[in-house]
């Protein structure tokens, strides 16, 4: 067997193993928007079919056993170990992007004019996104949120003794991501460290930061409450 046209065709099926386990088990979300998941699926298929194809033709026109013996048995092929990356991808999954990222990424909220936005549903406290309350907070200057109390959730990530609450902002996938930034002001849990997930409960202050990668303006929430709460499934907002 071809030495190299077989490698090519072990981590092609590596690779679509990885594709299909990362689809189907869910954490394809940790990488890419969730309606990508079907798309992920046959892609994976594909590279399994043509790994298949490639692996019988492989077999079917090997050279003579006792020619191959004589050259070619009992030598390491260095180029094996390019198969460990994609055994790797298959058997753990890298996680979603964090603190690490976040701190050093500029916000996504860019600079903007004035913005009237409809007020917010009735019925307090009101869940929203992270992003909807940084664009409420910063393009209405407050104005939809004052004396209404929210709700929302993200990790920290942590600016000496100032805490972010953040979330990842996705187009199509991770590579894409730029964080949204909310300064908690107030009651945060004593011992919340960088990566945390908390779901917050407070109050719009006109308190605000110069974010230290963009200049860009990042908000902050009068915390109410405070309680950590497990990752979830889907990290990102879009």
């Amino acid at each position: 067997m071809n030495a190299r046209a077989g490698i090519q065709s072990v981590v092609l099926l590596l690779a679509g193993g990885a594709l299909i386990r990362t689809a189907w088990t869910g954490t394809y979300v940790r990488y890419v928007k969730p309606g990508l998941q079907w798309y992920l699926i046959a892609a994976g298929l594909v590279l399994l079919a043509v790994a298949a194809v490639s692996l019988v033709r492989l077999f079917a026109g090997r050279e003579d056993h006792d020619h191959h013996h004589e050259h070619g048995h009992g030598r390491f092929e260095p180029s094996w170990l390019i198969v460990a990356p994609a055994l790797a991808l298959l058997l753990v999954a890298p996680p979603a992007l964090g603190s690490y990222a976040a701190a050093r990424g500029g916000t996504a909220l860019g600079a903007a004019a004035d913005s009237d936005f409809p007020p917010l549903p009735a019925g307090d406290p009101v869940r929203v996104s992270l992003l909807e309350y940084a664009s409420r907070s910063v393009f209405d200057k407050g104005r939809s949120l004052q004396g209404r109390t929210v709700t929302m959730s993200g990790f920290i990530v942590v600016d000496g003794d100032r805490r972010y609450l953040t979330r990842m902002i996705i187009t199509c996938c991770a590579a894409d991501a730029r964080p949204v930034k909310v300064g908690l002001d107030g009651a945060v849990p004593p011992g919340t460290a960088a990566d945390s997930w908390l779901e917050v409960t407070g109050a719009y202050t006109a308190r605000t930061d110069a974010d230290p990668v963009d200049g860009e303006p990042i908000p902050y929430v009068a915390v109410a409450s405070a309680r950590a709460i497990p990752a979830p499934k889907q990290p990102y907002e879009t």
